[in-house]
Formats: structure tokens, sequence, C-alpha cells
């Protein structure tokens, strides 16, 4: 009787021959290469469009695989890992020379996550090794958060079935130097969360670099001008015909329907959108990634809004 084939495997067999696939995680959908593969890493920018100066986050279904792609793995990386993994968080370490150049664009760091999705886990164990994922979406566009926001980008290649991303927006990215944690991208796993298991004795900086993924000004774009603006005010603008969208005051639904809401708005008659916030959430640190990616998406903004998301 022959063998029937799982999804799974599918997978794997494209990952091991050089290709890409879309894999599931519980922030967004990756495309996902064999970290040993130089054609499966180099098909992830050819694909997406990406520049290869533009690092790529290394996901793993273990602390010891997490270990073993880094030099400098040391009793604060633990504590993390034990209180924030599997999760949206991405650790910026030292790398292993088992670490592809391409990987970390001939940087000595890597951003290593340990996702929480089971499919994205179990493909992982299946492989035998870590996978390669950013978002899997043209460079600088709107993030999927469905397999068939996937397969309407890339319908040429296979996509994990695994639902509607949970936390809807990428994880939070960052890096521990001694006593200072510096945030390198926002996400729904927060200042205060992280200091609250680090301790006090941390000093706490926001910064943008290149050694972490969505660092660029203009980043997550619709296909269409975004407007991002306070309920409460006016601005001059010169489109006629707005799609609106207020973000909900619940930060893990507005994290949740961001990037759908995004692609819906981006398919319908209208030559903008147009997103509403509250004053209260500019001083939520709740919605600090959610405010940074639609900072990043806006092509006019109030400048009432601070950059510094």
């Amino acid at each position: 009787m022959k063998k029937t084939v799982s999804e799974i495997e599918k997978a794997c067999d494209i990952l091991r021959s050089g290709g890409v696939i879309g894999m599931p995680t519980e922030t967004v959908y990756g495309l996902a290469a064999s970290i040993q593969s130089i054609s499966g890493l180099e098909n992830i920018f050819k694909t997406k469009e990406r520049p290869f100066f533009d690092p790529l986050i290394v996901h793993v279904n273990s602390i010891s695989q997490a270990k073993s792609l880094t030099s400098d793995w040391n009793e604060t990386c633990q504590k993390l890992a034990d209180n924030f993994w599997p999760g949206p968080l991405t650790l910026i370490l030292d790398k292993s020379p088992e670490v592809n150049d391409l990987i970390t664009s001939g940087l000595t760091t890597v951003g290593i996550r340990f996702p929480s999705h089971p499919k994205a886990l179990e493909l992982i164990g299946e492989l035998g090794h870590p996978v390669a994922a950013p978002s899997a979406n043209k460079f600088k566009k709107i993030s999927p958060t469905t397999a068939e926001h996937v397969s309407n980008e890339f319908p040429d290649i296979l996509v994990l079935e695994g639902g509607q991303s949970e936390v809807g927006i990428e994880s939070t990215i960052i890096r521990v130097q001694n006593s200072e944690l510096i945030i390198y991208r926002p996400g729904m796993i927060t200042e205060k969360e992280l200091k609250e298991k680090l301790g006090s004795d941390f000093k706490v900086s926001l910064k943008e670099s290149p050694i972490a993924p969505g660092h660029l000004a203009e980043h997550y774009r619709p296909i269409k001008p975004l407007i991002l603006k306070l309920e409460s005010e006016n601005i001059d603008s010169p489109y006629q015909s707005p799609l609106t969208w207020t973000v909900p005051s619940q930060a893990t639904l507005a994290a949740r329907q961001l990037y759908s809401k995004l692609r819906e708005l981006d398919q319908k008659d209208g030559d903008c959108i147009e997103v509403l916030i509250t004053e209260e959430m500019t001083q939520d640190d709740q919605f600090r990634g959610i405010l940074n990616r639609l900072y990043k998406a806006a092509s006019l903004k109030s400048n009432r809004i601070k950059s510094e998301y």
C-alpha cells in the first residue's frame, strides 16, 4: 500500500531541496527556508524582493536549538526564554559559526525566536533543524495573518494552513547587553513585561538598527496611501474618498485585526485608507507595537503622533 505523504512532509521535502514554504506562526505567517540550504535562503530574498542587507530571524523549536545558534547564551537569556518562550519575542545574540552570513546580512549577531504555533513547531521538528523565516509578503508590504493572504501573494508556493495568526503583528525584538535592555522593534510583549521579569536594574532603551528586521522608515504598506490621525482632529488631505478604520480600544484585538483590516480596505473602492487612533493609545505601552507598524505604513500622519514608536 502506498504511503500517504503528509503536508508537513511535503513542506520538509521542499525545504531540503532549497525551496521556500509559507509557515504559520502566532505573530504573522512566515516565508520559511532551511538554515542549512543556501539556495533556500537566497530564495527567501528573491521571492520577497527583499534586499540582502535586511537580516532574517531564525525560528527554533527548543531552547537547546537556540543555544546552538549563539556563542553568548547567558543567565539573562535563560530567564527571558523561561518567561516568554514559546512566544512572540526575538532575542538578538552573537551568532555561532554555523549560522550562515546570508541569514545575518554579514553581521555578527542573529535574531532567534521560539514560536508557539503548533504547526511551526511540528515543521521544525520534522525537518530536524531551525528555519529562517521573515514575513511571507513582498518587501515593505502588508504582513500576512492567514494562509489565504500568503497564497494570494505567492500562488506558486506551498502554504501550511494554520488559521488566523493569534497575535497579529511581528515579534518584539530585543538585545540585552550587560544591564541594558534594547528594544529594536516593539511588539505585544511590552517594555513593562520585560522589566518585570528582568528586574528594575535594567536600563531600557528603544532603538532602530540594521541588526533587526523592520528598521526601515517605510514598511508594512498597503497599495493605497494610509493616513494616520487622531480621532479628535482633522488634517489636510489631498484624498476625497477615504476608507476609514477606527482602531479598537483593546490592544490585543487591534493587533489581531490590523493587517487583515488593511488588506481588506486595500481591496475596496476608495482613494486612501484613513486609520483613527485615540490620544490614550499614544500613551499606552500595549499599543506601542501597533502604532510602530501604523506609523511606518502611513504616507501621511498627524504631527501630534510621535515618530518614536
